[in-house]
């Protein structure tokens, strides 16, 4: 519209009297104002990556583009100088995820810890904008699955495959207040099909929080954590928490974090996080995120 309201108003100041066309310029450029203000707009860059740190953020990946994800931890820093503070050991996940619409995106993993394989798909009914008819949030829904191949604890018994397979759907419900700072929550339910102990469920809920604060252009601190509802088991397993340092650059996601976790899909730390943040049993690790442009962008007319 506002570009076929330039040509009428050069056409006329050529056709009306000069008394006329002071009072019809000042009407219609108020006219392309007001179809400026209304345009809607989605909110970008709540987060630089779709993953907080260890779980799923608001943010989306652009139609067409792949995220090449490394994520590695370390082992636990209070091991001292004997396994150099658990840069000795290491575990990490390898990840490809994909941009499918604007508010579509999935992604494929494969991590060392228990040797898993993780998906997921990712999907936002409602995304947070500004202009024409606003929403103040953007809700998206995750569901994933991984499988453990490790091989069989006891290979005499008769295995299933199902056994090895765990689910977990999640709700992300985000707002990004301002440039420097975004807060989400994310209610998360993980069914492993088949668990190692009789009293530990095979349901595990937990209420996951995740946010961002921007401390200069490049650089921002990052935290997430998953209070578990249920399934914590006294000297087994305990509340994830992860804090972030996020470095852009360019087309780089370099993250520095510390966590009490080991794993690094929704399975292994929302169930299996054995560490304590009060005992010093905490892992130092970063995630490297570089995203690829796969599929050319239609050229705008």
């Amino acid at each position: 519209m506002k570009k076929l309201l330039i040509p009428i108003i050069i056409l006329l100041y050529a056709l009306l009297p000069p008394t006329a066309v002071a009072q019809q310029n000042e009407d219609l450029l108020s006219l392309i104002g007001d179809d400026a203000k209304v345009k809607k707009e989605f909110v970008k860059y709540a987060f630089k990556s779709p993953r907080v740190i260890n779980g799923h953020s608001m943010e989306f990946l652009a139609p067409g583009t792949m995220d090449f994800r490394i994520l590695h931890r370390f082992g636990e820093i209070n091991q001292g100088f004997q396994n150099f503070f658990g840069l000795d050991q290491a575990s990490m996940r390898m990840g490809f995820d994909f941009g499918i619409t604007r508010n579509l995106m999935a992604g494929i993993g494969r991590s060392t810890y228990k040797k898993e394989l993780d998906a997921f798909v990712k999907y936002a009914p409602l995304m947070q904008s500004t202009g024409s008819k606003p929403f103040p949030v953007t809700v998206a829904l995750v569901a994933g699955m991984t499988a453990n191949t490790l091989p069989w604890a006891d290979a005499t018994i008769e295995n299933y495959f199902s056994s090895r397979l765990a689910y977990y759907y999640q709700i992300i419900i985000g707002r990004k207040f301002n440039e420097s700072f975004t807060l989400q929550l994310a209610p998360t339910m993980v069914h492993n099909n088949l668990v190692p102990l009789s009293s530990q469920p095979n349901d595990v809920f937990a209420l996951g929080f995740g946010g961002r604060f921007k401390l200069s252009k490049r650089i921002a601190f990052t935290w997430d954590y998953f209070h578990l509802m249920n399934g914590i088991q006294q000297d087994v397993n305990t509340h994830p928490l992860s804090l972030g340092i996020d470095i852009e650059t360019g087309g780089h996601v370099f993250q520095l974090h510390l966590s009490n976790a080991v794993g690094m899909n929704e399975r292994a730390f929302v169930t299996e996080t054995t560490g304590r943040w009060d005992k010093g049993q905490l892992r130092f690790g970063f995630n490297l995120s570089r995203v690829f442009q796969i599929k050319k962008r239609a050229e705008k007319i």
